[in-house]
């Protein structure tokens, strides 16, 4: 008996919410809601019939009274609305927010333009282990046990025998020329870490790009060919090239190459302190030793190398003056490479 009551108060409570769900608006229906699912609601009255109930019908009447609840509260939850968000007004003649468009890094962007030009002249792309071990890093490049570079104030050492963070893309030349027989023509784009105290030009980690060419009959005239044609590429097409004497352990000879300054076009200003040039990186024929230790015959084959900082193309590119600004991920300065 108690069952049945049970059942039909149920069914009229959910055909009542029915009713009013239809007829009441959804600013009215949010106060309604407490009157059927509250405490003090039309179905907790109901279920204070289950303990009139016999024990073998209250498994089903209990069920019954579960399914109803959920009923109602999906009901309600499809209709109400928070009542701050009700009356709101939008006004369908205000113009659109136009949608902020990200950009590339100026690293990148430099990184991607910079293999663009040397993809163009005929140069492969390939990449090789950050992680690198002495042998590839400083032997098999002719640098000396007791070069200064090998210091652990220079280079990040890791646990194990032999493994460190590559100082340079240079040991992916040796891999390489390790596998394939000249010609060689690559460029290596690459991020290295060195131990370097951080200031306005250097920065722990920074970007390189690596290129090598190795065949026969390649002279350092052909060196400075291809980095004029990068240079006025990249700054140009006012931009001239130096070549300044230097010493490297694996390219002999070897020299430091400078851009002419951008800004006031080599005749001198602020950003090249008034000698018209901008220190680049370094440069040479491939030492006739380095050819030896991968198997090439340095008598019939040369080849020449270059490395360059991408931060530091940027930085003569954008005219920026301090390294850091581009890894503090400044929004306000980064929008202006967009």
């Amino acid at each position: 008996m108690y069952y049945k009551e049970l059942s039909d108060t149920l069914n009229v409570i959910l055909e009542e919410a029915r009713d009013v769900i239809e007829q009441c608006s959804p600013e009215k229906l949010a106060g309604i809601k407490p009157s059927f699912l509250g405490r003090k609601g039309k179905l907790a009255k109901a279920m204070k019939l289950l303990g009139q109930i016999s024990p073998e019908q209250k498994r089903d009447a209990g069920k019954l009274a579960n399914q109803v609840k959920e009923e109602l509260e999906k009901l309600f939850t499809g209709v109400c609305v928070p009542t701050k968000v009700i009356g709101t007004q939008f006004d369908v003649t205000l113009p659109g927010r136009k949608p902020v468009l990200g950009g590339l890094h100026p690293i990148r962007q430099v990184l991607r333009e910079t293999i663009e030009v040397f993809y163009g002249m005929g140069f492969s792309v390939v990449e090789g282990p950050e992680i690198e071990t002495e042998y590839y890093n400083f032997d098999a490049l002719n640098t000396p046990d007791d070069h200064p570079a090998r210091d652990i104030q220079d280079t990040f050492y890791l646990p194990g025998e032999g493994w460190l963070l590559r100082t340079q893309t240079s040991p992916v030349q040796i891999r390489v020329m390790e596998s394939q027989k000249p010609p060689v023509r690559v460029i290596v784009p690459g991020r290295c870490f060195r131990r370097d105290a951080i200031d306005p030009t250097h920065y722990y980690a920074f970007h390189q790009c690596e290129g090598l060419y190795v065949d026969k009959d390649v002279t350092l005239a052909d060196l400075k060919g291809v980095l004029t044609i990068y240079a006025q590429r990249i700054l140009g097409s006012n931009a001239k090239i130096r070549f300044r004497p230097h010493f490297f352990p694996f390219t002999e000879p070897s020299v430091e190459y400078d851009f002419s300054c951008p800004k006031c076009d080599g005749s001198g200003c602020r950003m090249c302190k008034g000698t018209g040039w901008l220190e680049i990186s370094g440069a040479g024929m491939v030492d006739p030793e380095v050819l030896k230790a991968v198997g090439y015959d340095p008598d019939i084959y040369q080849g020449y190398a270059w490395g360059m900082g991408i931060e530091r193309v940027a930085m003569v590119k954008y005219g920026i003056d301090d390294i850091r600004l581009l890894y503090e991920n400044d929004m306000a300065f980064l929008r202006q490479f967009r």
